[in-house]
């Protein structure tokens, strides 16, 4: 019984992901930003879908978000990621984007993240 409630629950979020996926497309004008989480660390994207490239991302895996922050499973850390994507975008001369939130509701740490890239200057 347990397999079959998580094959459930992964079918249906596949489908969730498939229905997004049809409206959202990033182009070299408006990339995509894809966010992944997973119950300790939150993974953030940007795609151009035209040519498949990854532009950037992020990560509060990475060495350099680890040395300023020790909490990274929290809002505060969503924020604080949101932030450093917001720079990195504006180095890389982009401020309109489409946000991905993939099968994740808005709430807590994803809308923290959008909350704070919005902040830094990032139009979606």
């Amino acid at each position: 019984m347990h397999k079959d409630k998580l094959k459930i629950i992964k079918e249906r979020k596949e489908r969730i992901w498939r229905r997004a996926r049809k409206r959202l497309r990033g182009t070299a004008e408006r990339p995509r930003v894809y966010v992944f989480k997973t119950n300790r660390y939150l993974y953030v994207q940007v795609i151009n879908d035209v040519t498949g490239a990854v532009l950037t991302s992020a990560s509060t895996l990475e060495k350099e978000f680890k040395e300023k922050n020790k909490n990274f499973k929290n809002v505060g850390s969503s924020e604080k990621l949101g932030v450093l994507l917001a720079k990195r975008l504006k180095e890389k001369k982009i401020e309109k984007i489409v946000f991905d939130r993939a099968v994740y509701p808005y709430h807590g740490r994803i809308k923290a993240l959008a909350e704070a890239m919005r902040k830094g200057g990032i139009i979606f």
